[in-house]
């Protein structure tokens, strides 16, 4: 049995037959397509001569009932800021009623109680859904570091005769139905750029070039039992490759170019995906999470109202914040959202007054807003602005330039950046876990070890960035010249101004050689034997203080990897470094 003739005898299980072109009406298949598939439906024994479901037909309609329903409901939603920060995008309200609610009352109208919802982020929220509408709720603690398919992986067990639901879908007629007879996956009769498959005449999914126009995939999808065994044999196997960390559950559906899966196309007004904030306020303008603290500060601060805000856009997403980029009035800004545990990590009224210092000496990016309470942030968007490449050493040179020069003007504020003292602290914060490194102990013991040599060569202490990653150098044109602008100043505190060039070789991931001629192009007067290796012993601090750092965002379901890694690496190599270069001395020394 094809699809057209699986829509026909499908429609003839719901309504009795009275003519074909009724029936044509109802399936939404030509008179041409309805005739010839009456013939071979009654050839086949699924109707009968009255056209009819025979047993046979009634009997396959059983096996293929829809059972259950999965719903992915475990990602940030990263591309809904700034409303993310205040609620997963499956609690998000339409006409007052919640998307996942919604879902999950469209799927008890037609008789589907067995209800997995695959939660992450936010996983709390969703608790309610247990008692309200007796679904289990899954738990991804991997949401932060991987997509959907890991996702359906949780529940790949229940894909038989079950429908799949992105939970950020808003359906105006119930897309789901009492009686199924083959697969398919949901795309709209819109064009849209980013969609990768295109529905033919045979309504197939085949995949089309990038950027080329396809269906747009809504991501509703039912399978039954033959399709949903070869899916769940892909899930396995793509989900054992890294390469697939970041792909969505779809992956695991095509084949040869082209879905396993018919087409199910729906009008593009009965069915919205809803991605961004401004998608939310275009369905319905007096939704209650459009009401957001992040808008509400923008239009105070810019003196703006909210439809004023306009061209939104998620920033790839840093290890300590949310971003994102809007147009108001013309201009473009950049708005900054403190993530997860922040609180416990950053004191804003230093962060403030590091600001105050650096205002008006074309060091930082241009701030509009900036509240010492909360941590919200709004800064002018520099145009045509690029970062440092940490392998380009011009670039680094004039960082490093910069850096320097920065430095040298020895501004100060009220408060320290204690490396050791904040090791300590992100130990805390822990709550009793152990780290998870084996030799952890060892390894501080070690790193411990090194700070009587640091504070017996620690020159003037001066105002430090303590955050210099590549990506917080910004080259700028401005009039004409280039500019290096350095932004990202929630950790600056009075330090040894060298911690900044042990900070840059780090977040580079640098190795021993990259390290001296960054060293190198810090110090163009020469460096001294003991300013080196107060860096390389600073270089094993932060990389344990880092590492530590990372350890507790990883308790919080936040996971950096191999950053968080090599950083432990550097505490252990760097320690082993510096007792080898003081070692070398004393024997220099001896001779």
């Amino acid at each position: 049995m094809n699809k057209q003739e699986s829509d026909i005898l499908n429609t003839l299980l719901l309504e009795p037959f009275i003519n074909q072109r009724i029936l044509a009406e109802e399936s939404g298949h030509s008179l041409g397509v309805i005739n010839r598939s009456l013939k071979e439906l009654i050839k086949m024994d699924y109707l009968d001569d009255s056209i009819r479901p025979t047993v046979k037909a009634i009997t396959e309609f059983k096996e293929k009932t829809p059972q259950r329903a999965i719903v992915l409901a475990a990602g940030f939603g990263m591309r809904m800021v700034p409303i993310n920060t205040e609620m997963p995008k499956g609690l998000l309200e339409v006409n007052g009623e919640p998307l996942v609610e919604r879902i999950i009352r469209q799927l008890h109208e037609v008789g589907i109680k067995e209800i997995y919802v695959v939660v992450g982020f936010m996983k709390e929220k969703y608790e309610y859904l247990i008692d309200d509408y007796g679904v289990e709720l899954v738990v991804n603690t991997e949401y932060a570091a991987k997509n959907n398919l890991h996702s359906l992986k949780l529940v790949k067990e229940h894909l038989e005769n079950s429908y799949i639901i992105p939970c950020d879908i808003w359906c105006d007629r119930n897309p789901f139905h009492r009686n199924e007879l083959y697969s398919w996956y949901m795309v709209s009769d819109l064009v849209d750029n980013e969609s990768n498959v295109r529905v033919n005449r045979k309504m197939e999914l085949v995949t089309v070039p990038e950027a080329s126009g396809g269906n747009a995939m809504i991501g509703i999808c039912y399978l039954i039992k033959e399709d949903a065994d070869i899916v769940e044999r892909r899930i396995e196997e793509l989900c054992g490759n890294q390469r697939y960390d970041d792909s969505f559950w779809e992956e695991a559906l095509y084949h040869k170019g082209r879905m396993i899966v018919a087409a199910r196309v729906v009008h593009s007004a009965d069915v919205v995906e809803i991605n961004t904030y401004e998608q939310l306020r275009e369905i319905d303008s007096d939704s209650n999470q459009l009401k957001t603290d992040a808008i509400q500060v923008i239009c105070e601060a810019l003196e703006a109202k909210p439809d004023a805000v306009t061209d939104i856009n998620v920033l790839k997403k840093g290890m300590t914040n949310r971003s994102f980029l809007f147009t108001c009035k013309g201009k473009k800004y950049i708005m900054r959202i403190p993530g997860e545990g922040t609180d416990q990590l950053i004191n804003r009224r230093q962060e403030a007054a590091v600001y105050q210092t650096i205002d008006g000496k074309h060091i930082c990016d241009d701030i509009a807003y900036i509240n010492p309470e909360n941590g919200y942030k709004i800064t002018e968007f520099l145009e045509g602005a690029r970062v440092c490449d940490p392998l380009n050493y011009e670039d680094v040179k004039k960082c490093m330039k910069r850096l320097h020069a920065f430095h040298d003007l020895k501004l100060k504020v009220n408060h320290e950046f204690d490396i050791f003292g904040q090791m300590e602290f992100y130990e805390t914060l822990w709550e009793g876990m152990p780290s998870v490194y084996k030799d952890y102990e060892k390894t501080k013991a070690n790193v411990l070890s090194l700070k009587p040599y640091i504070d017996a060569h620690t020159g003037e202490k001066v105002l430090t960035h303590i955050d210099a990653v590549p990506d917080n150098f910004l080259f700028v044109e401005k009039d004409g010249k280039e500019e290096i602008r350095l932004i990202d100043w929630e950790y600056a505190g009075m330090q040894d101004p060298h911690v900044d060039v042990a900070m840059f070789c780090i977040y580079s991931l640098y190795n021993k050689r990259q390290v001296d001629r960054l060293i190198a192009a810090y110090f163009t007067e020469g460096c001294s034997d003991e300013t080196r290796i107060k860096i390389y012993c600073y270089i094993a601090a932060c990389g344990l203080l880092w590492s530590n750092w990372c350890e507790y965002k990883r308790n919080l379901g936040v996971e950096f990897g191999e950053y968080s890694l090599r950083q432990y690496r550097y505490a252990k190599d760097y320690y082993r470094i510096v007792q080898d270069e003081l070692k070398e001395q004393t024997e220099g020394e001896s001779d």
